[in-house]
């Protein structure tokens, strides 16, 4: 993972942002560290979801996202996986037209 990090900005609900103020606190840590660990296992979590997974799949196949993009979703093993399937269809579909 990369140790470069980026700012960025957003509004959340004054619930969400009190509650996660008080987790920091419980924690002794600050809320940037409790909102990038929420996110990150929010990501860990929903990329292992099999209906998702099939969503970012598709998505790849429609050029809508890049490499770089599906490997940081699925991991390199799942990315490398859904390229070759990839290819395989791109193979496929040329072998339809051909033949029609």
């Amino acid at each position: 993972m990369s140790s470069e990090k980026k700012r960025v900005q957003f509004r959340a609900p004054d619930r969400l942002i009190e509650r996660a103020d008080a987790l920091a606190t419980v924690l002794g840590d600050d809320r940037t560290d409790v909102l990038v660990t929420a996110l990150r296992e929010y990501l860990q979590a929903a990329t292992h979801d099999d209906a998702l997974t099939q969503e970012i799949a598709a998505t790849y196949y429609d050029g809508v996202i890049s490499d770089e993009q599906l490997n940081a979703l699925v991991g390199a093993e799942e990315a490398a996986n859904l390229r070759v399937l990839k290819q395989q269809l791109d193979d496929d579909f040329i072998e339809e037209v051909a033949d029609a």
